[in-house]
């Protein structure tokens, strides 16, 4: 599958640090892709550059056999470097055209979002592929935002239906887990973006397939989703 095709029928997006002080990142995220994440970001602010690329290819690796998706945080310049195929960008991260300069042709651009205005912005710009909303519960990873609870997700799902193929994806973010995933997906969400629910569980593998069997679940359980991943699957994918 193209990597378009992919960003649309992934449901389980995971952030997570280099895991330096456990020294797993490698059995880490093997056990995650193979429980069912679609996306792994890396993301830990304290990295040096060639430290980060380092974990990138680790990702890379962990990432091959089930064709998901490694993204970088914030950096275009380290995205290039990577000639990764996704980068991530907050508020505060520049332009996305400026941004996109750095990527290869087929590469996806994702934005944070945190208040209507930042979800219309990033569901109109021409150089985003994805959007994430949130933070919906508390986070200690982002504990400058106040959560935005589930209106957000709400918003969103009015803005950009999930089952519309001409929507763009987006992902519910912030102190998800298994305990409150079933809200979310009640609010509109089919995507979700988690760090704790995964990287804190004793079995990230078990954790991983928990939370997506439960989103393949609400996926099956609506009819208009059917429809959603044959487009998907059928849509040619864009070069930028």
């Amino acid at each position: 599958m193209g990597l378009e095709a992919r960003l649309r029928l992934a449901r389980l997006y995971l952030c997570t640090d280099a895991r330096k002080k456990q020294g797993d990142l490698g059995s880490f995220l093997q056990a995650a892709f193979a429980g069912g994440v679609d996306i792994v970001q890396i993301r830990q602010k304290d990295l040096k550059p060639e430290e980060e690329l380092a974990a990138l290819e680790i990702a890379r690796q962990a990432a091959g056999p089930t064709q998901g998706i490694v993204c970088v945080n914030d950096s275009p310049e380290l995205a290039g470097r990577f000639q990764a195929d996704m980068l991530h960008l907050g508020q505060t991260d520049g332009s996305s055209s400026r941004a996109r300069r750095y990527l290869h042709p087929w590469a996806l651009l994702g934005r944070s979002t945190h208040a209507p205005r930042q979800t219309d912005k990033a569901i109109k710009d021409r150089n985003a592929d994805y959007f994430c909303v949130g933070p919906v519960y508390a986070t200690s990873t982002k504990p400058e935002y106040e959560p935005v609870g589930l209106e957000l997700v709400r918003y969103a799902a009015r803005r950009a239906p999930v089952a519309d193929i001409k929507s763009k994806p987006w992902f519910a973010i912030g102190g998800i887990s298994f305990d409150n995933i079933d809200a979310v997906i009640e609010a509109g969400a089919r995507r979700v973006c988690v760090v704790r629910a995964i990287t804190e569980a004793s079995d990230p593998q078990a954790a991983a397939d928990r939370l997506s069997s439960r989103l393949r679940a609400a996926w099956k359980a609506d009819p208009a989703m059917e429809r959603y991943v044959f487009q998907a699957l059928s849509e040619p994918g864009k070069a930028r």
